[in-house]
């Protein structure tokens, strides 16, 4: 069963084709294993091997598919910060519980300086995202005050 995400994973143990692996599918994560075999330099048999190694040590969290939200009718994204009333650790943990199941929620950070929480958040339209803000958020007891930011564009990086 793998480490919660906030836990310390023993991650040192990794040699250097382990790593390169990592690298590879961080770069493209539809890599054929044959292909990533060559690229490691390593025999296919093992590279399956240290794949299912990697996935089942949480190194590797999953594989997803990156979608234009405008394909699916979201064109719309926001970071919404969000500062809490309290810091208890019972606060904190059920406000992140909680936020992960908002629709259009795309992910939640728990973040350090005046907010807690930044959630990045996808929405049809303005008014949608004023909604969800004034729905989920604003009636919220936990939640102290929220800030949001337009995306204008979003660019992925190579880390």
């Amino acid at each position: 069963m793998p480490l919660a995400s906030n836990d310390v994973r023993p991650f040192a143990a990794l040699d250097d084709t382990d790593r390169a692996i990592l690298a590879q599918l961080s770069a493209d994560g539809r890599l054929p294993n044959n292909a990533l075999a060559e690229r490691v330099g390593v025999a296919p048999s093992t590279c399956l091997a240290r794949t299912r190694a990697l996935r089942e040590s949480g190194a590797i969290r999953g594989f997803h598919a990156e979608v234009d939200p405008a394909a699916v009718g979201l064109p719309l994204q926001a970071l919404v910060s969000v500062r809490l009333t309290e810091h208890a650790r019972g606060a904190v943990d059920a406000f992140r519980a909680r936020s992960v199941r908002l629709p259009g929620v795309v992910s939640v950070f728990h973040v350090a300086g005046a907010e807690d929480y930044v959630l990045h958040v996808r929405a049809a339209s303005a008014e949608a995202l004023r909604d969800f803000v004034l729905d989920h958020l604003a009636v919220d007891p936990a939640v102290q005050h929220t800030q949001t930011s337009l995306i204008f564009e979003q660019a992925r990086g190579m880390g």
